[in-house]
């Protein structure tokens, strides 16, 4: 049986993976932790990580979870991880998505294979369709105008989430994500209701790492926010925990809906 390291994140998404995998090694990014134990590391020690996992007989790696750029340490690096330290500064310099790529590339140079989460939980990436609720006509107006969006802030790697209503932008998810973005909107859009929160991977993003997420907690400050609904790309989209976040969507009176 295939041996698999989770590099963890905040958030849930780590043990839903590690729920399905025989006897995980579970690594977490100093200051990110997940909601499951995981041992810590640094990235300025990534090297030594890698060897570890080679040691345990680890033969492929899945990342899982919420981080955002650490802050480095010049001065905790160790030796072989600072020979690295050009490559990772010149991705960092591409923005997310390009320093995301290196680290792929770092763990597979090393005989690590990176797979995506749906190689492991397909069920967490539904298919096309209204999952509950019903979009009006006006709420898909919204999300064709928010998807033409984010395939404009996408491919400049700013963000994975907007906010559209009436066909105004309302919101575009930056550096400190979707409850920030949706925090912004409830806090100052005028008090008529409606329009969607939309969230979709960036053009081109390699989809083994960073796929956007969405569960109840997504649900409850879409509808602090007045939206009428929740809109994603089907087939590029995480749903947590789909029996919890329908059923928290029902109760809000908001669509979920797949876009194909």
């Amino acid at each position: 049986m295939t041996r698999t390291a989770v590099i963890a994140g905040q958030g849930a998404l780590p043990g839903l993976v590690a729920e399905a995998l025989h006897a995980p090694s579970v690594h977490a990014l100093d200051g990110f932790a997940p909601d499951i134990p995981a041992r810590s590391f640094r990235l300025e020690r990534l090297v030594p990580l890698i060897e570890s996992l080679l040691d345990e007989g680890v033969e492929r790696v899945v990342f899982a979870g919420a981080v955002r750029r650490p802050r480095l340490d010049p001065e905790a690096f160790d030796p072989r991880t600072a020979t690295l330290v050009p490559r990772m500064a010149a991705a960092m310099a591409q923005g997310d998505d390009g320093a995301l790529r290196e680290l792929i590339t770092i763990f597979e140079e090393w005989g690590l294979p990176v797979v995506g989460v749906d190689a492991i939980r397909p069920d967490l990436i539904p298919g096309a369709g209204v999952l509950t609720g019903a979009p009006s006509a006006a709420d898909r107006g919204d999300a064709a105008r928010a998807a033409e969006i984010l395939a404009v802030t996408g491919g400049l790697d700013i963000g994975q989430g907007c906010v559209v209503a009436g066909g105004l932008c309302l919101a575009i998810e930056t550096l400190p994500g979707t409850a920030a973005m949706l925090d912004f909107v409830a806090r100052t859009r005028e008090r008529r209701p409606g329009g969607v929160l939309m969230k979709a991977p960036k053009p081109g993003q390699d989809r083994r790492i960073d796929l956007p997420a969405i569960g109840p907690d997504t649900v409850a400050q879409a509808a602090l926010a007045g939206l009428s609904g929740i809109v994603w790309q089907a087939g590029g989209v995480l749903l947590l925990d789909t029996a919890a976040t329908t059923a928290a969507a029902e109760d809000a009176g908001l669509f979920l809906w797949a876009r194909g």
